[in-house]
């Protein structure tokens, strides 16, 4: 029998790349480390800004402390990494908040792992250790959880104190008293819904971030038509997306041959007849307020005028479908059957003044929960980043008033989780419950990064509070404000269950999956075929 070539045969297309057991482990957990490094210095109330520049002419500057944010400005290669920041923005998209914990837990989790791996632990045995781990502190974050949603008093106050705990981390923390209430009052308008495009932001310029304020209507960033009326009672609102620029020719792509500037002419009355019959089917709707998506030319907005109809040009898409959703109406394109048009209602609609700019205030809208928050502040990145954190805010809340539990803050709830896990530990025989040990570990790092970032002594305080919870002060966590370990409850600061919930299944998950990888092939990069045939 002929005996087998020892030459290692090389199965994939020049250019592939391929990294094998090791190597392809480390590699997975250096990128996914250096994710978690990269952000954990925004942790907790005491956290600090990155500045993002993006590239290009006039890049623009982002100065944020937002997990999602930072995570989704930086472009990584490593596959890892893109891992955690995938689950960064779902965290994002799901409950609005923890979008750093959670990065922060999963990076924590992988650098135990790679300790446990150089003794020769197996990862199956590791992810074995970890699902028992993450179903106990499951558990246990469940018993502590707190519903107060039958008493209207407390579930306010649990709303406000989870405002404040989310806003403490954000740009906002030295108005969060101001902000945790409007945020508050504008998901409480929702009645239960917790649908959050009745909700509009609006970013002025000017001002201190004290003067934003929360306006129970509808506000639109555009101008109303010349000659037309600024004030209207009980309005009926035609909402259309189409075109009313016909009033010159338009003819694309042909020729018209004609023999005298009268034919031109003849062309140019026959486009205003036809845009005179459109202005006039819209009429016939019985409407006196007419919102389009495109522009509205000169002659149809004279039409208007004459009309004693409100014309409003170029509302963008997003203001014309939230629009539609507050009114009650529909978007339409075309108006050859106004019986079958289903018209917006309101009952005021009045130009405003915010700062040097007029805006058109809609209110007595038909969707009675729809309102606005208007930003003031002094630069177009205090205004960005207010925005980013009052949605942080606004969606943790909409989740719970869903969800109604709630959670202790400042590391209290990972120190009882943890001790959940070693306690599970100390019951466990075999090489399991070092993974366990490790995953309780990892917890513990978050109430430690939250010290060291707020620049105090996390291994002192780590430990007081560890103590404190073995003697079941279970209530116990970290007081950024003294540097010292304080009663949660006394303190105020409150947590929604479904946010710490969402980060303890998420990091567990991610990092599970970037453990499992023992090989990572990277596909020949593709050939740029020369174009023999240029247009």
């Amino acid at each position: 029998m002929a005996s087998l070539s020892m030459a290692p045969v090389n199965i994939f297309r020049s250019g592939a790349d391929e990294e094998k057991a090791e190597t392809a482990r480390l590699s997975s957990f250096v990128g996914a480390i250096a994710i978690g490094d990269l952000v954990k210095s925004t942790l907790g109330p005491k956290g600090m800004d990155k500045i993002l520049l993006s590239g290009g002419k006039g890049g623009t500057v982002t100065v944020t402390n937002d997990g999602a944010t930072i995570l989704k400005a930086i472009g990584v290669d490593n596959p890892a990494a893109k891992v955690l920041v995938d689950m960064s923005k779902v965290q994002d998209d799901e409950v609005g908040d923890g979008t750093t914990s959670v990065t922060v837990l999963a990076a924590e989790l992988l650098r135990e792992a790679e300790l446990l791996i150089a003794k020769k632990i197996h990862p199956q045995t590791i992810i074995s250790g970890w699902r028992k781990a993450t179903q106990t502190a499951r558990e246990a974050l469940r018993e502590a959880a707190a519903d107060h949603s039958n008493d209207a008093a407390r579930f306010q106050e649990d709303l406000l104190n989870i405002a404040r705990t989310t806003l403490s981390s954000k740009l906002l923390t030295h108005h969060k008293a101001h902000f945790s209430q409007l945020a508050v009052d504008a998901v409480m308008r929702l009645k239960g819904s917790g649908n959050l495009e009745a909700i509009h932001v609006i970013k002025k310029l000017g001002g201190s971030l004290t003067d934003s304020y929360l306006d129970e209507g509808f506000l639109l960033d555009k101008k109303i038509g010349v000659n037309q009326p600024k004030r209207l009672e009980n309005v009926k609102i035609l909402i259309a997306n189409t075109g009313m620029d016909t009033d010159k020719i338009k003819i694309f792509g042909s020729r018209v041959r004609v023999d005298s500037t009268a034919k031109v002419a003849e062309i140019e009355l026959a486009e205003k007849e036809k845009m005179k019959e459109k202005v006039e089917r819209i009429l016939k709707h019985g409407i006196n307020c007419f919102i389009n998506r495109q522009l509205i030319y000169n002659y149809p907005e004279q039409l208007f005028a004459q009309a004693g109809v409100m014309a409003i040009e170029h509302a963008d898409f997003a203001g014309v479908e939230r629009l539609a959703l507050v009114t009650g109406g529909e978007i339409t394109s075309t108006f050859e059957h106004p019986e079958l048009v289903k018209l917006g209602q309101c009952k005021l609609i009045e130009e405003v003044m915010i700062g040097e700019d007029t805006l058109i205030h809609f209110s007595g809208v038909a969707m009675g929960e729809a309102c606005t928050v208007v930003l003031r502040g002094a630069t177009q990145q205090i205004l960005d980043e207010a925005e980013r954190s009052l949605h942080d805010a606004l969606c943790v809340l909409a989740q719970t008033v869903k969800e109604p539990r709630t959670v202790y803050g400042g590391g209290c709830s990972e120190m009882l989780m943890a001790k959940a896990v070693i306690d599970l530990a100390n019951r466990t025989p075999g090489k399991e419950a070092v993974a366990m040990e490790s995953f309780a570990k990892a917890l513990t790092m978050l109430p430690t990064i939250i010290a060291d970032n707020a620049g105090y002594d996390s291994a002192d305080l780590v430990a007081q509070l560890r103590a404190a919870h073995q003697e079941n002060k279970t209530t116990f966590g970290l007081n950024m404000y003294q540097g010292t370990v304080g009663d949660m409850v006394e303190l105020g600061i409150t947590e929604s269950f479904q946010v710490k919930r969402q980060m303890l299944l998420s990091a567990s998950e991610a990092a599970e999956m970037i453990l499992r990888v023992d090989n990572i092939i990277k596909a020949a990069p593709r050939k740029r075929v020369p174009d023999h045939h240029p247009c």
